[in-house]
């Protein structure tokens, strides 16, 4: 006989239910969480003949509804979710046995950029292990390392991760992104002003379109917007193609990906603000070998790149762009 209503349920169970009701369908879920349906289903199936009550009511076409007996459900399991990314945080420094799977996210763009040399160094290194990235924006990001659906990310430092672990890695200053045969192109610098009269390729994610925006707004007037797109490459291909210039933080580091014979990189002369690279994390100073591993391997990947690899500035300001 139980002797509690939840003994039959794992904790990978619990979470497909927590992530239903997050997401409000089990599409949803299944996709956040790259499992079938039918294991979400059973999992729902399981836990309803667990508390012998409905979590949730299913209306088709429309998604799910969580019912009063499954909010309470679904806040229990929320708390014993909880204590076990804890406890797996709390003895997490113990080992250094290196996970099978490692679960990492980043901010969007880094994905093509250079995360996948940077994580097969990793694997080199380590020793092999499958990757599960993600990737996605500062919210979905933080969402996921809360969640414990990731152990790291990889992004730029930003207000929603100013209660995370974060490890800085270097600086990376915005600068220009011109067709070749543009005027601007033959010049060694530009400013906001020359870039403001020009139309804008704007990277349309939620971080950096407003940033962008406020930069030309502080320091010039804000160019018209020729071209709208959520993807760092089509933003490169808009501008191959004659819809305007761009400002932009990083360059591709991936060897397979380059900006093409149509695209100059131009550092800018304004004094603007350089992102921060960081890794986040919810470890503390304890951090496990995998995770340390990481980030002292991202560190050295990005010195031995340096600067000149990693951004378009200036020779004055590139000795302080590493961090030491």
């Amino acid at each position: 006989m139980n002797s509690g209503p939840y003994l039959n349920l794992s904790l990978r169970q619990l979470r497909y239910i927590c992530e239903v009701a997050r997401l409000g369908t089990v599409l949803g879920a299944s996709k956040s969480l790259r499992i079938a349906q039918s294991s979400i289903l059973a999992a729902i199936d399981l836990a309803e003949a667990e508390i012998g009550s409905r979590i949730f009511e299913r209306f088709p076409a429309k998604g799910i509804r969580v019912t009063p007996a499954g909010m309470r459900f679904i806040n229990a399991a929320r708390v014993m979710l909880s204590s076990e990314i804890e406890f797996a945080r709390a003895i997490g420094g113990i080992s250094e046995r290196v996970p099978d799977v490692l679960r990492i996210g980043c901010f969007e763009p880094f994905g093509a950029l250079f995360m996948p040399d940077l994580l097969q160094q990793y694997v080199d290194q380590i020793g092999k292990a499958e990757i599960d990235l993600r990737e996605g924006n500062q919210r979905q990001l933080r969402d996921w390392l809360a969640a414990g659906e990731i152990e790291m990310a990889v992004l730029y430092e930003g207000d929603l991760f100013s209660s995370y672990s974060l490890t800085p890695i270097c600086f990376i200053p915005p600068h220009a992104a011109i067709h070749v045969d543009d005027p601007l192109a033959r010049r060694d610098a530009v400013t906001l002003k020359d870039l403001a009269q020009y139309p804008l390729v704007l990277l349309d994610l939620p971080e950096t379109a407003p940033h962008i925006l406020a930069l030309f707004n502080i320091l010039a007037e804000v160019p018209k917007i020729g071209f709208r797109t959520r993807s760092y490459e089509t933003v490169l291909s808009a501008i191959s193609s004659g819809f305007g210039m761009s400002l932009l933080n990083m360059r591709p580091l991936n060897q397979l990906k380059t900006d093409g014979p149509n695209i100059v990189r131009k550092p800018l002369l304004d004094d603007l603000p350089a992102a921060k690279l960081i890794i986040a994390d919810l470890y503390g100073p304890e951090k496990p070998y995998f995770l340390q591993a990481f980030i002292d391997l991202c560190r050295t990947f990005f010195h031995e790149l340096g600067p000149s690899r990693f951004a378009v500035s200036t020779s004055e300001r590139e000795p302080y762009l590493l961090i030491r």
